[in-house]
Protein backbone atom coordinates (compact mmCIF):
# COMPACT_ATOMS: atom_id res chain seq x y z
CA UNK A 1 0.00 0.00 0.00
CA UNK A 2 1.24 3.86 -0.80
CA UNK A 3 1.52 5.66 1.34
CA UNK A 4 0.71 9.70 1.69
CA UNK A 5 0.87 12.72 3.12
CA UNK A 6 -2.37 14.43 3.73
CA UNK A 7 -2.58 17.93 5.08
CA UNK A 8 -5.59 17.74 7.41
CA UNK A 9 -7.07 21.06 8.98
CA UNK A 10 -10.26 19.22 10.39
CA UNK A 11 -12.40 21.09 7.84
CA UNK A 12 -14.79 19.67 5.51
CA UNK A 13 -12.28 19.53 2.62
CA UNK A 14 -9.41 18.07 4.16
CA UNK A 15 -11.71 15.31 5.72
CA UNK A 16 -13.14 14.60 1.80
CA UNK A 17 -9.80 14.66 0.40
CA UNK A 18 -8.40 11.96 3.62
CA UNK A 19 -11.63 10.15 2.50
CA UNK A 20 -10.51 10.28 -1.16
CA UNK A 21 -6.81 9.15 -0.05
CA UNK A 22 -8.22 6.13 1.70
CA UNK A 23 -10.52 5.70 -0.95
CA UNK A 24 -7.77 4.92 -3.12
CA UNK A 25 -6.04 2.88 -0.87
CA UNK A 26 -3.48 5.03 0.31
CA UNK A 27 -1.52 4.69 3.84
CA UNK A 28 -2.26 8.24 5.67
CA UNK A 29 -0.45 10.19 7.67
CA UNK A 30 -1.79 13.43 8.41
CA UNK A 31 -0.19 16.25 9.33
CA UNK A 32 -1.90 19.44 10.86
CA UNK A 33 -0.20 22.57 12.27
CA UNK A 34 -1.04 24.95 15.29
CA UNK A 35 -0.37 28.63 14.13
CA UNK A 36 -1.58 30.41 16.94
CA UNK A 37 -4.70 30.26 15.25
CA UNK A 38 -7.94 32.26 16.75
CA UNK A 39 -9.43 28.89 18.19
CA UNK A 40 -7.86 25.58 19.05
CA UNK A 41 -11.46 24.07 17.92
CA UNK A 42 -9.74 23.24 14.55
CA UNK A 43 -7.40 20.77 15.70
CA UNK A 44 -9.82 19.48 18.23
CA UNK A 45 -11.46 18.49 14.85
CA UNK A 46 -8.68 17.59 13.11
CA UNK A 47 -7.81 14.98 15.84
CA UNK A 48 -11.55 13.26 15.36
CA UNK A 49 -11.12 13.17 11.75
CA UNK A 50 -7.81 11.59 11.69
CA UNK A 51 -9.16 9.04 13.88
CA UNK A 52 -12.37 8.33 11.60
CA UNK A 53 -9.62 8.29 8.62
CA UNK A 54 -7.64 5.92 10.71
CA UNK A 55 -4.80 7.28 9.69
CA UNK A 56 -1.25 5.51 10.74
CA UNK A 57 -0.17 8.71 12.32
CA UNK A 58 -1.12 12.07 12.71
CA UNK A 59 1.81 15.07 13.81
CA UNK A 60 0.69 18.14 14.91
CA UNK A 61 3.00 20.69 14.12
CA UNK A 62 3.36 23.70 16.38
CA UNK A 63 4.61 26.98 14.64
CA UNK A 64 6.28 29.61 16.63
CA UNK A 65 3.80 32.32 17.88
CA UNK A 66 4.33 35.55 16.01
CA UNK A 67 6.03 34.40 12.58
CA UNK A 68 2.08 35.12 11.11
CA UNK A 69 0.31 38.38 11.51
CA UNK A 70 -2.14 40.16 9.93
CA UNK A 71 -4.59 37.58 9.47
CA UNK A 72 -8.25 37.82 10.92
CA UNK A 73 -7.97 33.85 11.95
CA UNK A 74 -5.30 34.69 14.02
CA UNK A 75 -5.23 34.51 17.87
CA UNK A 76 -7.72 38.00 18.63
CA UNK A 77 -4.61 40.53 20.46
CA UNK A 78 -2.36 39.22 17.91
CA UNK A 79 -0.69 42.35 16.71
CA UNK A 80 -2.73 43.72 13.25
CA UNK A 81 -4.76 41.10 14.28
CA UNK A 82 -8.65 41.97 12.18
CA UNK A 83 -12.07 41.10 12.62
CA UNK A 84 -13.51 38.04 10.92
CA UNK A 85 -15.66 39.28 8.14
CA UNK A 86 -19.26 38.71 8.63
CA UNK A 87 -22.33 38.43 6.29
CA UNK A 88 -20.62 39.02 2.83
CA UNK A 89 -22.75 38.07 -0.29
CA UNK A 90 -21.21 36.02 -2.43
CA UNK A 91 -20.35 38.57 -4.58
CA UNK A 92 -18.30 40.48 -2.22
CA UNK A 93 -16.47 37.18 -1.32
CA UNK A 94 -15.63 36.91 -4.96
CA UNK A 95 -13.03 40.09 -4.60
CA UNK A 96 -10.40 40.81 -3.59
CA UNK A 97 -7.85 38.49 -1.00
CA UNK A 98 -9.96 38.17 2.33
CA UNK A 99 -8.32 39.35 6.02
CA UNK A 100 -9.00 35.47 6.61
CA UNK A 101 -5.56 35.10 4.55
CA UNK A 102 -2.19 33.31 6.68
CA UNK A 103 1.24 34.79 4.85
CA UNK A 104 2.49 31.99 2.74
CA UNK A 105 0.54 29.68 4.92
CA UNK A 106 -0.32 27.43 2.27
CA UNK A 107 3.66 27.32 1.33
CA UNK A 108 4.96 26.86 4.85
CA UNK A 109 2.50 23.76 5.20
CA UNK A 110 3.66 22.40 2.15
CA UNK A 111 6.92 22.37 2.80
CA UNK A 112 6.84 20.84 6.36
CA UNK A 113 4.71 18.01 3.92
CA UNK A 114 7.25 17.30 1.58
CA UNK A 115 9.71 16.62 4.23
CA UNK A 116 7.64 14.40 5.86
CA UNK A 117 7.19 12.17 2.70
CA UNK A 118 10.48 12.01 1.57
CA UNK A 119 11.45 10.99 5.27
CA UNK A 120 8.55 8.36 5.26
CA UNK A 121 9.28 7.43 1.38
CA UNK A 122 5.85 8.50 0.47
CA UNK A 123 5.61 10.84 -3.03
CA UNK A 124 2.26 11.87 -3.04
CA UNK A 125 1.13 14.85 -0.71
CA UNK A 126 -2.56 15.25 -0.55
CA UNK A 127 -4.97 18.23 0.16
CA UNK A 128 -8.23 20.56 0.27
CA UNK A 129 -7.32 23.43 -1.43
CA UNK A 130 -10.16 24.63 -3.76
CA UNK A 131 -10.28 27.46 -6.44
CA UNK A 132 -13.87 27.42 -7.34
CA UNK A 133 -15.80 28.40 -3.95
CA UNK A 134 -14.96 32.82 -3.58
CA UNK A 135 -11.58 31.98 -1.60
CA UNK A 136 -9.59 34.87 -3.23
CA UNK A 137 -6.52 32.75 -1.37
CA UNK A 138 -3.23 33.19 -3.77
CA UNK A 139 -2.47 29.66 -2.85
CA UNK A 140 -5.05 27.66 -3.54
CA UNK A 141 -4.61 28.26 -7.14
CA UNK A 142 -2.98 25.91 -9.98
CA UNK A 143 -0.68 27.92 -11.44
CA UNK A 144 1.07 28.13 -7.06
CA UNK A 145 0.37 24.01 -6.96
CA UNK A 146 2.18 23.11 -9.78
CA UNK A 147 4.98 25.65 -9.44
CA UNK A 148 5.00 23.91 -5.41
CA UNK A 149 5.41 20.47 -7.21
CA UNK A 150 8.10 21.83 -9.28
CA UNK A 151 10.14 23.17 -6.74
CA UNK A 152 9.84 20.29 -4.43
CA UNK A 153 11.28 18.00 -7.05
CA UNK A 154 13.91 20.38 -8.17
CA UNK A 155 15.21 20.54 -4.50
CA UNK A 156 14.84 17.32 -3.09
CA UNK A 157 16.50 13.83 -3.76
CA UNK A 158 13.60 12.37 -3.96
CA UNK A 159 12.56 14.84 -6.74
CA UNK A 160 15.76 14.07 -8.45
CA UNK A 161 15.07 10.31 -9.10
CA UNK A 162 12.72 10.02 -11.97
CA UNK A 163 10.96 7.44 -10.81
CA UNK A 164 10.17 8.70 -7.62
CA UNK A 165 9.40 12.65 -8.13
CA UNK A 166 6.64 14.24 -6.20
CA UNK A 167 2.65 14.46 -6.87
CA UNK A 168 0.74 17.19 -5.52
CA UNK A 169 -2.86 15.80 -5.16
CA UNK A 170 -5.45 17.68 -5.04
CA UNK A 171 -8.80 16.29 -5.91
CA UNK A 172 -11.19 19.11 -5.04
CA UNK A 173 -8.95 22.01 -6.80
CA UNK A 174 -11.87 22.60 -9.67
CA UNK A 175 -15.06 21.42 -7.77
CA UNK A 176 -17.69 23.52 -6.55
CA UNK A 177 -18.39 23.23 -2.29
CA UNK A 178 -21.47 21.84 -3.15
CA UNK A 179 -19.53 18.82 -5.51
CA UNK A 180 -17.32 18.23 -2.64
CA UNK A 181 -20.14 17.80 0.01
CA UNK A 182 -21.43 15.29 -2.13
CA UNK A 183 -18.24 13.41 -2.78
CA UNK A 184 -18.01 13.32 1.01
CA UNK A 185 -20.82 11.97 1.78
CA UNK A 186 -20.70 9.54 -0.89
CA UNK A 187 -17.42 8.39 0.49
CA UNK A 188 -19.21 8.35 4.15
CA UNK A 189 -17.68 11.44 5.65
CA UNK A 190 -18.67 12.09 8.97
CA UNK A 191 -19.07 16.09 8.85
CA UNK A 192 -20.29 15.96 12.39
CA UNK A 193 -16.35 15.82 13.44
CA UNK A 194 -15.41 18.43 10.77
CA UNK A 195 -15.02 21.91 11.92
CA UNK A 196 -15.59 25.21 9.46
CA UNK A 197 -16.15 27.46 10.89
CA UNK A 198 -13.58 30.76 11.15
CA UNK A 199 -15.07 32.44 14.31
CA UNK A 200 -16.43 29.73 16.74
CA UNK A 201 -18.71 30.92 19.81
CA UNK A 202 -18.85 29.33 23.17
CA UNK A 203 -21.77 27.54 24.70
CA UNK A 204 -21.63 27.26 28.08
CA UNK A 205 -23.84 24.24 28.99
CA UNK A 206 -23.99 20.84 31.57
CA UNK A 207 -20.78 19.34 30.24
CA UNK A 208 -18.65 22.60 30.09
CA UNK A 209 -18.32 24.65 26.98
CA UNK A 210 -18.70 23.82 23.56
CA UNK A 211 -17.79 25.91 20.41
CA UNK A 212 -20.90 26.93 18.26
CA UNK A 213 -20.41 27.52 14.57
CA UNK A 214 -21.32 30.98 13.83
CA UNK A 215 -23.52 30.90 10.47
CA UNK A 216 -22.20 34.09 9.16
CA UNK A 217 -18.83 34.29 8.52
CA UNK A 218 -17.55 33.17 4.66
CA UNK A 219 -16.62 29.88 5.31
CA UNK A 220 -20.14 28.82 7.05
CA UNK A 221 -21.84 31.21 4.41
CA UNK A 222 -20.43 28.83 1.48
CA UNK A 223 -20.95 25.35 3.36
CA UNK A 224 -24.51 26.32 4.67
CA UNK A 225 -25.74 27.01 1.05
CA UNK A 226 -23.35 23.68 -0.55
CA UNK A 227 -25.52 21.44 2.18
CA UNK A 228 -29.00 23.06 1.13
CA UNK A 229 -28.11 23.02 -2.33
CA UNK A 230 -27.05 19.30 -2.09
CA UNK A 231 -30.57 18.76 -0.22
CA UNK A 232 -28.05 17.27 2.59
CA UNK A 233 -28.40 18.08 6.51
CA UNK A 234 -25.47 19.31 8.41
CA UNK A 235 -24.46 18.00 11.46
CA UNK A 236 -22.61 20.58 12.97
CA UNK A 237 -24.52 23.01 15.70
CA UNK A 238 -24.76 26.44 15.32
CA UNK A 239 -25.45 29.33 17.15
CA UNK A 240 -29.42 28.87 17.68
CA UNK A 241 -30.25 32.09 16.34
CA UNK A 242 -28.36 30.24 13.17
CA UNK A 243 -29.03 27.09 13.86
CA UNK A 244 -30.46 26.13 9.87
CA UNK A 245 -28.51 22.71 9.58
CA UNK A 246 -28.41 23.17 5.80
CA UNK A 247 -32.30 23.24 5.49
Amino acid sequence: MAKAVLLLSGGLDSATVGAIARDRGREIYALSFSYDQRHAVELEAARKVADHLKVVEHQIVAIPAGLFAGSSLLRPGQVDTHPVPKQRTNAAMAVGIPSTYVPARNMLFLSYAVAWAESLGAQEIFLGVNSVDYSGYPDCRPEFLNAFGNAANLGTKTGLDPTTRFKIVAPLLTKSKVEIVQWGNDLNVDFSLTHSCYDPQPDHWDCGIRYLACGTCDSCTIRLDAFRLAKLRDPVAYLPSLNLLGS
